[in-house]
């Protein structure tokens, strides 16, 4: 369900994906010009968005947890990948897979389902395969190597419509940022100007902004005192720049934070917990009062148990079905979700 927006204008949003080791985190480090993430970092255990310019483009740079990673539960995982689908709302204009050159493995093949799998049935499209390597690349057969007929990489690329890019993993090097940014400007001017969205997305956005207005209300009074203070100081042009200024700082932090922190993250999967365990629990004692009253407690404290399990585990699953059938009302599949899975309405709010 793509979206319409000027690839010209504005910040381009890229999703960095790692399915194992440094690669991602090395393109992040590439893209901000900086080492925002050491050596030895592998994984992260919380989503985070950098900004930074690239070839004189604003771009937002979200990084996950390698999607392979085997130290995470899978509840964790989904958390993560919530937030950064809030972190990349209302959508990434690019969904960039990174690997290491000299290290592809059969395990990275499997990479682009994931991401479609985890992102939306139309993610592959805004997907581009990015490929770290070290030193230098003169006289590298880099394109006979893409193009092996037995090789790991070229089965890799042809899954995401062989896009690709090559980086330095030294941060340093600087020459290939406007040839990257032109690649992915190509690639979205190419499916008409729009970012990637999808009814995760959507809930995401949707979430983000009504935390946003919970927050500018909670500081209405401190706006108030803020702009007073301005006014007191300035007059004509230069107040309204200073007022502007001021909005246009609150409004950045207050997205910030509906980014990281929303009534869509706090409590998606509480719900699912909360119904599963209900359900779980009436079922339970009604099977166990067959026993008696100790039967009824024993099977109630059981089907509650096993019910939040399957509950959270419904609700995660959700996600996923919605990203496939999309948000289309009349569509059979998003009916019976809506009828039989779908959250209270009270849990988007």
């Amino acid at each position: 369900m793509p979206r319409r927006e000027a690839c010209s204008d504005g910040e381009l949003r890229v999703v960095v994906i790692g399915s194992s080791g440094h690669s991602q985190f090395s393109l992040t480090n590439s893209m901000l010009g900086k080492e925002e993430f050491s050596k030895d970092v592998c994984n992260i255990s919380a989503s985070r968005k950098n900004l930074a310019e690239l070839a004189g483009r604003r771009v937002a740079v979200v990084n996950g947890p390698n999607l392979y990673e085997k130290n995470m539960s899978k509840a964790k995982m989904k958390e993560e990948l919530r937030r950064a689908k809030c972190l990349s709302a209302p959508g990434p204009h690019a969904f960039l897979m990174a690997f290491d050159l000299e290290r592809i493995s059969p395990n990275d093949i499997k990479t682009p389902k994931m991401v479609k799998k985890r992102f939306g049935e139309n993610s592959l499209n805004h997907c581009m395969v990015l490929l770290a390597y070290e030193g230098s690349l003169e006289g590298t057969p880099l394109e006979d190597r893409v193009m092996r007929p037995d090789g790991h990489l070229r089965e890799l690329l042809e899954q995401c419509g062989g896009r690709y890019h090559v980086f330095n993993k030294n941060w340093h090097d600087r020459s290939q940022d406007r040839v990257l940014v032109h690649k992915i400007e190509r690639m979205v001017t190419n499916l008409g100007g729009h970012y990637f969205t999808s009814g995760s997305y959507q809930r995401a956005e949707d979430c983000v902004q009504k935390e946003e207005k919970r927050l500018r209300k909670k500081r209405e009074g401190e706006t108030q005192r803020a702009w007073t203070g301005l006014e007191q100081q300035y007059r004509g042009d230069e107040l309204r720049w200073q007022i502007d200024n001021y909005n246009a700082s609150v409004g950045q932090e207050i997205r910030a934070k509906a980014e990281l922190d929303n009534r869509w993250l706090r409590t998606t999967l509480a719900t699912g917990v909360g119904v599963g365990f209900v359900v779980g629990s009436i079922m339970g004692m009604a099977i166990g009062s067959v026993e008696g009253p100790a039967g009824f407690v024993v099977g109630g404290t059981v089907g509650g148990i096993v019910g939040g399990a399957s509950g959270g585990a419904v609700q995660v699953a959700i996600e996923h079905i919605e990203d496939r059938v999309g948000p289309n009302p009349n569509n059979f599949n998003t009916v019976f979700i809506n009828r039989f899975f779908r959250s209270p309405r009270s849990s988007l709010r």
